[in-house]
């Protein structure tokens, strides 16, 4: 029986980070079984991967670093978790009145399949405010400020006391990690505040979060659990990865 070749290092990374692109995470055991190798041989390569900047080692395996990245580069991640994201929360969007939504791409995903009768959509992202208004039945305001040039999203003083100076039926919104301990995240400061903002003036507010994201701490807390009325995954709600939330928070 012909044995199959094994990978070079440089394929097994470069596997490795296609695992990571699509998932969200490099899991150990299976990524050892996928290429054949040793689970030690998957934790060198990870370790080198770690030094270039690509991983972040964790138990079990590695998950993407949580650096701050341009709209168009998270639009691509994980297209398919947000887009069962956006099924399973569109009925929560408002028909008419106002809701806000954050400059995530989730968040885009979310508004590209708004249909309204009389629907004003604040967001801080120019992307999102674009979709918006290609919506039937809606009018978006961009919640403008200072441009956070590593996201495309606008922040800071001015983006906070824009984003205060309206209530909202309902806030939509991301993060950069969910963890149960930490509380929704995010990898920039500024960010983490204006989300708060929204939510401190929002009746409700819905936080969206692909399975990846969960138990994933960045730099800020964007909101406490107490602030956060469900929590939307793309997971099934019985999935042991959301036991750690049951306690904390609605889940859909």
């Amino acid at each position: 029986m012909r044995m199959s070749t094994p990978l070079l290092a440089s394929e097994r990374r470069a596997r490795l980070r296609e695992l990571l692109a699509q998932d969200g995470a490099i899991r150990l055991e299976s990524a050892a079984e996928l290429l054949r190798v040793s689970a030690m041989t998957v934790r060198r390569d990870l370790a080198d991967l770690e030094a270039e900047g690509v991983v972040r080692r964790v138990r079990g395996g590695a998950v993407a670093p949580l650096l701050p990245e341009p709209f168009g580069a998270r639009a691509t991640a994980r297209a398919g978790a947000k887009a069962i994201l956006a099924k399973k929360a569109i009925d929560l969007v408002p028909l008419d009145g106002a809701a806000a939504f954050d400059a995530s791409t989730t968040s885009n995903a979310l508004i590209s399949l708004v249909e309204a009768r009389d629907l004003l959509i604040a967001t801080n992202s120019l992307e999102n405010a674009a979709t918006a208004r290609r919506r039937p039945g809606v009018h978006s305001v961009l919640i403008g400020g200072e441009l956070e040039e590593r996201t495309g999203s606008f922040v800071g003083p001015v983006a906070v006391l824009a984003a205060t100076s309206m209530s909202y039926s309902a806030f939509f919104t991301s993060a950069s990690g969910v963890d149960a301990e930490f509380g929704p995240n995010e990898v920039s400061l500024a960010e983490a505040q204006l989300k708060s903002a929204f939510s401190a003036n929002a009746e409700r507010t819905v936080m969206l979060a692909d399975g990846a994201k969960l138990g994933r701490r960045a730099l800020a807390r964007s909101l406490a659990w107490e602030a956060v009325d469900l929590l939307v995954t793309d997971l099934d709600p019985a999935d042991p990865l959301l036991d750690p939330f049951r306690d904390l928070v609605e889940l859909a």
